[in-house]
């Protein structure tokens, strides 16, 4: 079994150093290269997108102990990535700050993290959540259906079989976050119904 891991790291860690500059790439200036989700799992996509919406999004400084305090990627739930997204973010640093990854089923433990992935498990305490972390610089993101539209900031989805995102850059701003024109001109903005929850 560990020696599939590392076969597995391996490959992925690969996958990273092929990839990742062109996924870079397609978040600068263009959506996801054709055909990568068959590449990588989509789960692997999706550990590299979180690490690259650190990227295009500014957080307020207040968010940060020190100018290059961790910027921490949480993961609430069920950890659909394994070691993809360890792998993501393994010696990268963003906005001056490195990456770590920290996991919980509970919110709180996640409170100060500055990107907290929803996992598709807590779908249905979702309005829940998003209203623990109101009020809180944190960048939401999720796959459940209609994510961005209940109050979280980005929300992935698949057109066919290609990577998509949905941004409430309502949500977004009320956060405090700045997200840049580069990310929301490649995301597809929706209204949030936070006011309904």
């Amino acid at each position: 079994m560990a020696t599939l891991k590392r076969a597995a790291s391996r490959r992925f860690s690969s996958w990273r150093s092929q990839w990742l500059p062109i996924v870079c790439v397609a978040l600068a200036v263009a959506s996801p290269p054709a055909g990568s989700a068959q590449t990588l799992s989509e789960y692997g996509l999706k550990a590299v997108f979180l690490f690259n919406f650190t990227k295009f999004v500014e957080w307020p400084n207040e968010a940060f102990a020190a100018p290059n305090a961790p910027l921490c990627i949480g993961v609430l739930g069920d950890d659909p990535f394994g070691e993809l997204l360890d792998e993501a973010v393994r010696g990268e640093i963003s906005r001056g700050h490195p990456l770590t990854v920290r996991r919980a089923r509970d919110v709180m433990p996640l409170r100060e993290c500055h990107v907290v992935f929803i996992s598709r498990s807590e779908e249905s305490r979702v309005a829940e959540i998003l209203e623990e972390l109101d009020g809180v610089p944190t960048l939401t993101v999720g796959d459940s259906q209609g994510f961005a539209r209940l109050g979280g900031v980005i929300g992935f989805y698949l057109e066919g079989n290609k990577l998509r995102f949905e941004i409430s850059h309502s949500a977004a701003r009320r956060k405090e976050l700045k997200i840049s024109s580069q990310l929301l001109s490649l995301g597809k903005i929706v209204e949030q119904r936070w006011s309904e929850h």
